[in-house]
């Protein structure tokens, strides 16, 4: 694993559920090839947990802050972390 690998972990607040914001971060992880999860929160916000290289980790945290057409992102809370390898795909929790 390279250096310049890293672990996001990102909340997405607003109106994040029940506007595929799950189905489009999964689609735009895939295009970007980072790996890790989102789920829904009983909070109505989204958490989100990934890795790769940091450049594409910055551009998944750029669709996060905007979200599908649907979505109305309010505030992104972003952690970063050394990346652990403990993923292989991207995936709906």
């Amino acid at each position: 694993m390279s250096i310049t690998h890293k672990r996001l972990h990102a909340i997405v607040r607003g109106k994040v559920q029940g506007v595929s914001f799950r189905y489009y971060t999964l689609l735009r992880a895939h295009e970007i090839g980072v790996t890790g999860w989102v789920q829904n929160l009983p909070d109505r916000s989204v958490e989100v947990v990934a890795e790769g290289e940091a450049l594409l980790l910055e551009e998944l945290l750029a669709f996060l802050h905007r979200g599908p057409l649907a979505a109305r992102v309010t505030a992104v809370e972003v952690e970063w972390f050394t990346a652990t390898g403990d993923f292989t795909d991207f995936v709906i929790h």
